[in-house]
């Protein structure tokens, strides 16, 4: 097994030997192989629904690195990364990911990923309301952001 994925499972594997959360685990690593940083699933520890092993893991690198940028680092994880966790891995500029478990896997004991992806493929659109209002006011703050060349102050 990968040294890296193995590390991976043993995170997923605590995760659910201490009750944290589902079995999920991650590492990061920089591109000589030093593992920068873990993460496990703690949704339930912290009750915290973002709180995922990616999650957990890009949180830790980016506060020890400090920088939002990962995109000399690659991620190894226990599964498919779900949509917020595929998000959070691109806004961190991560590259290369390798994952063990697929998101079927992850749906067949219990994991409801599939109906996130079915919503952004334009279906299953009563999952959520998303209602525009008061644009013209909030867009008051992106101008002070664009007139400021996105410096904040």
């Amino acid at each position: 097994m990968n040294k890296y994925m193995k590390k991976a499972k043993e995170k997923a594997d605590y995760s659910i030997k201490n009750n944290e959360g589902g079995p999920f685990g991650a590492v990061i690593i920089d591109k000589e192989g030093n593992i920068i940083a873990e993460g496990n699933n703690k949704v339930l520890k912290n009750n915290d629904p973002t709180a995922h092993a990616e999650i957990t893991a890009i949180r830790e690198a980016c506060k020890k690195l400090n920088t939002y940028d990962l995109s000399e680092y690659i991620l190894y994880t226990s599964c498919e990364p779900c949509p917020m966790c595929l998000s959070a891995i691109i806004w961190s500029n991560i590259k290369k990911v390798f994952y063990g478990c697929t998101r079927k896997d992850a749906g067949e004991i219990g994991f409801r990923d599939d109906m996130i992806y079915e919503y952004l493929k334009g279906k299953n659109k009563e999952l959520i309301n998303l209602e525009e209002i008061d644009r013209e006011e909030c867009l008051k703050s992106f101008e002070k952001y664009r007139a400021n060349n996105g410096i904040i102050y």
